[in-house]
C-alpha cells in the first residue's frame, strides 16, 4: 500500500512539473472558439509580446513574425502568422478531434521575431482551443435492463452506465443525472471516480415483490452545463430477479510500469487483474480499452480480454515515451457490471539513435535553401533549428557546430538553436554560401547528423547615385525658344536593376512656378519658356537625382545658368525727358561752350549698352556739336550775333548692338545772343573788341561790387530801423495780412535761386517795376533812370538809397525769396555746367550772362515778373562767364 501511495505521488509531481514548465515557457495565451470559420482573427502578438511598445510607429514597421515548425504533428498547421504578428486561423478547428476528452483543448505555436534582419526571440504562443456546447451527452445504449431479486434487501444497488458528452470544457462536459419520475422503489446513487467520470447506481428503496410486480420502467436524465444545456435520456427496464450485484475491482486505480524500446512484440507488457465476489457468470470478468483511451495510442497496444497487454505490430518506438491507457473489466452478469484502472506506460530506450535536424527559414526559397540581403546586419537572424533525438541519457544529449565564418550558431536551450549572420555581406563580392549544420550525441560511440543548405545573397540599393560634377554650368541666350536644350546633367549608380535606375528633377524649395526650366528624368535641360536676362541674368538652381529602388537614395548637385544679352532693348533718353523739350540759352561770349547733357540708357549689357549720341539735323549752320560718348551738347564755334534764333534739334542715340537699335528725341533750343558778342567780322576788329570788352568786364565788376556792398549796408540799416518800428507799433494778432518788415525781409533774403530772364534788359525791369511795389523809395529814382544807364557800357553811380521802406509789401511767390535790385532768383541748377547769381535792380549789355533754360524736374519757380510764363518743363539758370 505504501508503494503505491509513493508511486501516486510520484506520478502526480511529475506531471505537475510538466505543467509548470509548460505554463512558465509560455510567451502568449489566446482563446479561440471551435467550429469558426477558416481565416478567423486570434490576436495581434505584435502587441500583446509587448515587444512593440517602445517603438514608433515609422519604427514598428520594422519588427517582422515568422511561424516556426509548420508541422501537422505540432498542430500549428492550424494556424497562420503574418509578418506583422496578426494570428489567424487556417482552417475550421473541431475540440473533440483534436483533443478527445481533455478538459483543456490547446495547441503551441512558435514565432520567430525579428526586428529588420536582427533576431530577438521566438515567441511560445498557446492556444486555447474554446470548446462551444455542440454534443449532447450520449449513453451506451437507449435501453438496459437490471434486475433485482425479490431476496435484496432494501439500499441494494445496481450499476448503469453512465453518459458521455463528447465536448471538451469544462461545463459542456460536466453531466448532470437526475430520474425524470420519482418512484417510491428505486432512487439514483452518483459518486465520482479519482478520473472525474461518475459512478451511477439505482438503489433499492423497498423490497420487491416478483409476484406482486416484476418489471419496472424508469427515465434516466443526463444533462450537461452548457449553455444551452443538452441532456440524453437512458431506458431503464428493471426485472425482478436474482442477479449480478457485485461489479469487478482492480487492485489500484493507477499502474505505472516501465518498458524497454526493445521489449518484444510477443512477450505481455502487463498482465491486468481485478477481482468479482460474484460467482458464475457474474463474476467472469473480461479486460477491453475504455472508450477514453485516445485512438492512436490503442493502434500502439493489443489487449487481450483476458488481460494481457501486448505491444502491437506496427508500434513505432520513436514516436512518444508515454503512453496512457484506461482500462476496463467488465463481468459477463446481467447487467454486466464494470470498473476502470488506469495504466501508464514508460518507454526505456536501449538504442542510440542519431540526432535530426530540422531548419525552418526566416525567408526560405526551397526546403534547403534560404535567401539573405547584402544588407542583412551582424547578428541578423536568418533561421531557426531544432535537433530531435529520442534516446535518453547520454545518447540523447546533443551539441551541435556550424563551420562558416560568414554565419554562427547560437544556442537557445532545449534543442534549439538560431543562425545568425556573423560577418558582413556583399554580393558584389559573393553571392552565395554552402553552409553545414553538424550536430552530435554524447553516446557511445557518438552519432552525428550533418545537414547543408545554401544561402542567396540579394541584392540591395545601398549605393546613393554620383553627381559627375558638384556644379554644372551653363550658358545660354535669352529670348530662346521654349524647349530650347540648355545642356546635360550626368550622374552614375554601381548598384543593379532598379536601384542603378536614375531620375532627374529639380528642386523647388520656394514652390516657385517661374522657374524658366524643365529637366527631364533622363537629366536634359531646357527652357520651359522664354527668358529674359532684364529680368534676372543668373539662375541658381539645385537638381535632384534618385533611384529607382526600395527604399530610394538621391543626391543633390549644383546648377548654374547664365543668361546671356541680346539686342532686344533700344535706348532710352533720360534728359531730355520730354519730346520735345524747350530750351533757352543765353550766350555771351564769355561763356562756356557746354550748354547741358544728353543722358540716355539702356537695359541691355555690354555691347548692346554701349550708347553712342548724335545730332540728326538742324544742324545746318554746324554750331552746335554733341560728344559721340558723353551725350554733352556743345557750341562747336564761335557764336555771332546773327546765330540767335530758335533751332529744333534732332537728337538720336544708338546702341553698339548687331542690330542696332536707337531712339530719337527733339530739342526746341532758343538761343539769345549779347549785345557784346560780335557780329561776323574780321580778325583784326574782333581782336581789338575782345580787348574793349575785357576793360568794360573790370569797370563793371568793380561797379558792381561797390553797389553790392552800398546796397547790403543800406538795407541793413533798413531792416534794424524797420524792427524798431516794428517794436513800437501794434500788430493785429492772427491777420496774416499785417506782417513785421523783419519777417518780410526775412522771407526775401532766405533765398538766393537765380530765375533766368529771357527778355531784353529794358522789358524785364519795367515788369519787375510794375510786379512790385517798391519797399524804398529809391525804387522810383531808379525806374527814371533806367534808361539811361541800363544799355550803358559804363558804369554809372547809382541814385541814393533813402533808408525808409514802405509798409506796403506784396509777394507773389509761395516759395521763399530773396529781392535784390528789383530781381527775384532762384538758384535751383539741374544739369547745366554753371550759374551765376547777382542782385541787381538792372542788367545792361555788360552785365548780360549765358542763361539757359531746362531741366523741369527740379521744379524751378518763376515769378510773374515776365510778361509771359514759362511752362512746368522750362528753367532758366545762369552759366557763369569763362
Amino acid at each position: 500500500m505504501k508503494n503505491k501511495e509513493m508511486t501516486r505521488t510520484s506520478l502526480l509531481v511529475c506531471i505537475l512539473y510538466q505543467v509548470l514548465s509548460l505554463i512558465v515557457s509560455i510567451d502568449i495565451i489566446y482563446h479561440v472558439n471551435e467550429e469558426g470559420t477558416p481565416q478567423t482573427y486570434i490576436g495581434d502578438i505584435a502587441i500583446d509580446s509587448n515587444l512593440s511598445y517602445p517603438l514608433t510607429h515609422h519604427q514598428d514597421t520594422l519588427i517582422t513574425f515568422t511561424q516556426l515548425q509548420r508541422k501537422a504533428a505540432s498542430g500549428s498547421h492550424l494556424f497562420n502568422v503574418t509578418n506583422s504578428g496578426k494570428l489567424y486561423t487556417t482552417q475550421t478547428l473541431d475540440t473533440e478531434s483534436l483533443c478527445t476528452y481533455n478538459k483543456e483543448c490547446f495547441k503551441i505555436v512558435k514565432v520567430a521575431v525579428r526586428k529588420a534582419e536582427t533576431f530577438i526571440k521566438v515567441l511560445k504562443i498557446k492556444v486555447i482551443i474554446q470548446d462551444i456546447n455542440d454534443h449532447q451527452p450520449e449513453f451506451p445504449e437507449d435501453l438496459i435492463k437490471i434486475e433485482f431479486g425479490e431476496t435484496e434487501a432494501k439500499g441494494s444497488t445496481k450499476s448503469i452506465p453512465n453518459a458521455v458528452d463528447k465536448d471538451i470544457g469544462r461545463l459542456n462536459s460536466k453531466i448532470t443525472y437526475r430520474l425524470k419520475d420519482k418512484s417510491k422503489k428505486f432512487s439514483l446513487s452518483i459518486s465520482n471516480e479519482f478520473d472525474g467520470m461518475n459512478i451511477l447506481e439505482i438503489i433499492l428503496e423497498e423490497k420487491l415483490d416478483r409476484e406482486l410486480k416484476d418489471k419496472y420502467m424508469l427515465q434516466l436524465l443526463a444533462k450537461d452545463s452548457g449553455s444551452p444545456p443538452k441532456q440524453g435520456i437512458l431506458n431503464i427496464e428493471i426485472s425482478v430477479t436474482d442477479i449480478n450485484d457485485n461489479r469487478p475491482m482492480f487492485s489500484q486505480k493507477t499502474y505505472n510500469i516501465s518498458i524497454s524500446d526493445t521489449h518484444h512484440i510477443t512477450t505481455p507488457v502487463f498482465v491486468l487483474s481485478a477481482t468479482d465476489l460474484d460467482s458464475g457468470q457474474n463474476g467472469d470478468i473480461t479486460y477491453n480499452f475504455h472508450q477514453k483511451t485516445r485512438s492512436d495510442i490503442k493502434t500502439n497496444f493489443k489487449l487481450k480480454p483476458n488481460g494481457e497487454m501486448f505491444l502491437n505490430n506496427n508500434f513505432y518506438r520513436n514516436k512518444q515515451q508515454i503512453y496512457k491507457l484506461y482500462i476496463e473489466a467488465k463481468d459477463k452478469g446481467r447487467p454486466s457490471l464494470s470498473s476502470t484502472a488506469m495504466l501508464i506506460i514508460n518507454i526505456i530506450s536501449n538504442q542510440n539513435n542519431a540526432p535530426v535536424i530540422d531548419i525552418d527559414f526566416v525567408s526560405p526559397l526551397t526546403e534547403n535553401s534560404t535567401a539573405i540581403s547584402e544588407a542583412s546586419k551582424i547578428g541578423s537572424f536568418i533561421a531557426y533549428v531544432m535537433v530531435t533525438d529520442t534516446d535518453s541519457g547520454r545518447n540523447g544529449q546533443i551539441k551541435c557546430n556550424i563551420h562558416h565564418k560568414m554565419f554562427q550558431l547560437s544556442n537557445m536551450g532545449s534543442k534549439e538553436y538560431k543562425i545568425l549572420v556573423k560577418e558582413p555581406l556583399d554580393r558584389e563580392t559573393i553571392d552565395h554560401y554552402v553552409v553545414s549544420i553538424v550536430c552530435h550525441d554524447m553516446g557511445s560511440p557518438p552519432l552525428k547528423t550533418k545537414k547543408q543548405f545554401s544561402v542567396k545573397v540579394t541584392d540591395v540599393n545601398d549605393v546613393e547615385p554620383h553627381f559627375t560634377k558638384e556644379t554644372f554650368q551653363f550658358l545660354t541666350y535669352e529670348n530662346q525658344k521654349v524647349d530650347f536644350p540648355i545642356g546635360f546633367i550626368n550622374a552614375t549608380d554601381p548598384d543593379l536593376g532598379d536601384g542603378g535606375q536614375l531620375t532627374y528633377s529639380i528642386i523647388n524649395d520656394n514652390n516657385n512656378d517661374n522657374i524658366p526650366f524643365q529637366l527631364t528624368k533622363y537629366g536634359f535641360i531646357s527652357t520651359s519658356q522664354p527668358i529674359d536676362r532684364e529680368v534676372k541674368d543668373i539662375y541658381n538652381l539645385q537638381v535632384l537625382v534618385k533611384d529607382n529602388g526600395t527604399p530610394s537614395l538621391n543626391n543633390t548637385a549644383n546648377i548654374l545658368i547664365e543668361i546671356l544679352d541680346k539686342n532686344d532693348n533700344a535706348p532710352y533718353f533720360i534728359f531730355p525727358n520730354n519730346d520735345p523739350y524747350n530750351l533757352d540759352v543765353h550766350y555771351h561770349p564769355h561763356s562756356k561752350k557746354d550748354i547741358t547733357i544728353l543722358r540716355a540708357s539702356d537695359k541691355d549689357t555690354g555691347n548692346n549698352a554701349f550708347l553712342t549720341y548724335g545730332i540728326l539735323r538742324s544742324n545746318d549752320k554746324n554750331l552746335f556739336t554733341v560728344n559721340s560718348h558723353t551725350g554733352v551738347l556743345s557750341f562747336s564755334r564761335t557764336v555771332y550775333q546773327n546765330d540767335a534764333g530758335t533751332y529744333e534739334l534732332e537728337f538720336i542715340v544708338k546702341d553698339g548692338g548687331t542690330s542696332v537699335q536707337s531712339v530719337t528725341t527733339a530739342i526746341i533750343l532758343t538761343l539769345f545772343v549779347s549785345n557784346d558778342t560780335s557780329p561776323m567780322l574780321t580778325a583784326v576788329h574782333s581782336q581789338s573788341g575782345n580787348n574793349l570788352n575785357m576793360t568794360w568786364i573790370i569797370i563793371i565788376v568793380a561797379a558792381a561790387v561797390i553797389l553790392s556792398v552800398a546796397i547790403v549796408v543800406s538795407i541793413t540799416m533798413c531792416v534794424f530801423r524797420c524792427i524798431n518800428h516794428f517794436n513800437n507799433s501794434p500788430t493785429p494778432n492772427g491777420n496774416p495780412k499785417f506782417l513785421s518788415q523783419t519777417e518780410m525781409r526775412q522771407i526775401l533774403y532766405q533765398t538766393n535761386n537765380p530765375v533766368a530772364i529771357t527778355r531784353n534788359a529794358e522789358d524785364i525791369f519795367n515788369r519787375n517795376l510794375q510786379s512790385i511795389n517798391p519797399k524804398c523809395s529809391y525804387y522810383s529814382d531808379m525806374k527814371q533812370s533806367a534808361n539811361e544807364w541800363k544799355f550803358s557800357t559804363t558804369p554809372r553811380k547809382l541814385p541814393p538809397v533813402p533808408m525808409h521802406c514802405n509798409e506796403d509789401e506784396t509777394m507773389t511767390s509761395t516759395e521763399q525769396k530773396c529781392y535784390s535790385s528789383g530781381i527775384m532768383t532762384s538758384n535751383n541748377l539741374n544739369d547745366t555746367l554753371s550759374s551765376h547769381k547777382e542782385r541787381k535792380c538792372g542788367w545792361s549789355d555788360g552785365d548780360i550772362t549765358h542763361q539757359t533754360s531746362g531741366a523741369s524736374e527740379y521744379g524751378n519757380y518763376r515769378p510773374n515778373i515776365l510778361p509771359t510764363p514759362k511752362t512746368v518743363q522750362e528753367q532758366e539758370t545762369y552759366l557763369e562767364p569763362v
